[in-house]
């Protein structure tokens, strides 16, 4: 999924601002195919904790983002919502008309349609967010000169970057004609994928790096690069067009919260999917309150506290069915303005509502238990950074083609392949996250930070991001419940073993459609868990009734890969830790 990266932990000594600057060009050195992280790089005297990977499949120019910052001055937390619409023209009524082929008796689209391309969010983001949070001592054009570099003259493909290449060869090669814009991507012999070690360039995306960096994000929006992806859809039978591309512009959103163990956690709100790993929190922490569980009293990852944090992630997965999708889009169409919801979702009334459905001693039913609505009157989530500086700053940053390679329709010319973030949308009229025209779809990329209330101001704890499709709410509880119950430092955090749901495989068949097609969309949900659990806990679980599926080596990667740096007390000085995932290649490290 959309949420594989190359491992990186940015603690930085200089303005956060500047990082900011510098980080959108660092994306593109490093995604040079397609851009995949951003890095942060400021000025020689910025210390960063790096380590440089390729990961062009994550994510690119023809992806989307999320960003959350935080302001060391004023305390707040703000965020940054940079994804795209759906064609204005395209709605479920027109696929039955024109492409009921795309249409699967589940109520979602076929695998690699052409209509889940949306407009891309991405350079938007960047722009706005580089005009909005950075120092202004850096051009656009000084931003991109690095990555313009890389692209033009090369990078070395690392291992696992080479491993999930390989995996897409024959998607690419089903998907786009056998010319030199595919031979970027499958530079080998018969159109096949690089192998480790190799170094590639790619010329085209550094000229359309060059346009952005001359012209903005009007060298995206609009021109010869929007006129190849207008063209290139459409020849493919899409109804995208060049005002569809011209009319996208950010949203910059107040972020949601919940308080849980003296820390509260941020992320963006819905479209965005970060309000699952909230809600899952907030139910564990309702349980604790009411002395369901003894929380602190638990082992890191016994049956018991495993099966508390499963199941509070099930019932938080069922209810983004209902919460998460296009509020903006909603209130166009129905007039009616859900946006107050969401604090009633995150307020304690509505987690013992939750809380009642579960059970020690057994697993929830996904086709029995329905999401909640906390008034009855209103029934009607990739590649990721982190970033913090000696004045106490902090971005958290996540941007994703979505599946590995996303549509893998490479766009001609251009170098960059697009997203296929519209495989998120449902195609059931019911669920209000069903397909429509101009329409931004559940998302899995969600950054997060946490902080801790000082007075009428927040502290900044630490800022922290997993990626790995809907892996991604479920790996924020854990590491953070890993910090904040379980004492572990950073790289602690992220080494421990995690497990990630999915909808069990024989089960597909029951998905009704509704919300996004997640773990629990289907009756039965499968527990992935890695190894180093004691088996004796896992036999636990089985007895309760979970499937378990037991992770090893590469398919670990299931599990996400993360970064997080966390603000350490050192006798009044300004110290972080940072961590790196070992699920990738690669590894945290500190220079000057």
């Amino acid at each position: 999924m959309g949420g594989v990266s190359t491992q990186m932990s940015y603690p930085v000594g200089s303005e956060v601002r500047d990082a900011i600057n510098y980080a959108w060009g660092q994306s593109q050195r490093n995604g040079a195919i397609a851009a995949t992280c951003i890095l942060v790089l400021g000025f020689p005297s910025i210390a960063i904790w790096k380590n440089y990977n390729v990961d062009p499949m994550s994510t690119g120019v023809g992806g989307d983002a999320f960003g959350l910052f935080y302001d060391a001055e004023t305390g707040k937390v703000s965020g940054m919502n940079a994804t795209g619409r759906s064609a204005a023209a395209l709605s479920i009524e027109w696929l039955r008309k024109h492409h009921p082929d795309h249409i699967l008796s589940t109520m979602r689209l076929k695998k690699d349609s052409v209509y889940a391309v949306q407009v891309p969010g991405l350079v938007a983001g960047w722009c706005d967010a580089v005009e909005r949070w950075g120092s202004g001592k850096l051009t656009l054009a000084e931003i991109l000169a690095p990555a313009i570099d890389l692209a033009e003259n090369g990078f070395v493909i690392s291992q696992v970057c080479a491993d999930m290449w390989l995996e897409e060869e024959s998607r690419l090669q089903k998907i786009n004609k056998h010319d030199e814009n595919l031979r970027i991507f499958l530079p080998n012999d018969n159109f096949t994928a690089p192998r480790k070690g190799q170094l590639l360039t790619n010329k085209p995306f550094a000229a359309t790096l060059r346009r952005i960096a001359q012209h903005g994000k009007r060298g995206f929006y609009e021109g010869p690069v929007a006129e190849a992806i207008v063209r290139e859809l459409q020849s493919r039978d899409h109804v995208m067009t060049a005002a569809d591309l011209a009319a996208h512009a950010t949203l910059f959103v107040d972020p949601i919260c919940v308080p849980v163990l003296g820390h509260k956690i941020w992320e963006i709100p819905p479209n965005g999917s970060g309000i699952i790993a909230l809600l899952a929190l907030g139910y564990i922490s309702q349980l604790d309150k009411d002395g369901v569980i003894n929380l602190r009293a638990m082992q890191h990852n016994s049956a018991e506290y495993l099966h508390v944090v499963i199941e509070c992630l099930k019932l938080a997965f069922r209810d983004s069915d209902e919460h998460v999708h296009d509020y903006e889009h909603y209130r166009r169409a129905t007039g009616v303005d859900l946006a107050g919801q969401l604090q009633d979702l995150l307020h304690p009334s509505f987690f013992k509502q939750r809380i009642a459905h579960f059970s020690k001693d057994s697993v929830l039913d996904n086709r029995k238990i329905k999401h909640g609505v906390p008034d009855p009157a209103m029934r009607s989530d990739t590649v990721y950074f982190t970033v913090t500086d000696s004045d106490g700053n902090a971005f958290s940053f996540i941007n994703s083609i979505y599946s590995h390679f996303g549509s893998a329709i490479v766009v001609p010319e251009h170098g960059f392949i697009l997203q296929n973030r519209g495989d998120n949308f449902s195609l059931n009229p019911e669920s209000k996250n069903c397909l429509a025209g101009g329409k931004r779809t559940y998302h899995t990329i969600i950054p997060s930070m946490i902080t801790t209330p000082a007075g009428s101001r927040e502290e900044l704890y630490a800022s922290f991001g997993i990626m790995g499709g809907f892996n991604q709410p479920q790996a924020h509880v854990q590491v953070y419940l890993n910090m904040v119950l379980f004492g572990m430092d950073p790289q602690q955090a992220l080494d421990a073993p995690r497990f990630c749901m999915t909808p069990h495989k024989d089960y597909k068949h029951t998905d009704l459609g509704l919300g996004a097609n997640g773990p629990v969309c289907a009756q039965v949900t499968t527990v992935n868990i890695e190894e180093g659990v004691p088996e004796e806990n896992i036999s636990q679980l089985r007895n309760l009734g979970h499937d378990i599926i037991v992770l090893r080596d590469r398919k670990r990667t299931l599990c996400g890969r993360g970064q997080v740096i966390r603000r350490e007390q050192s006798a009044g000085k300004r110290v972080y830790a940072g961590g790196s995932d070992p699920r990738g290649d690669g590894a945290s490290v500190a220079f000057f």
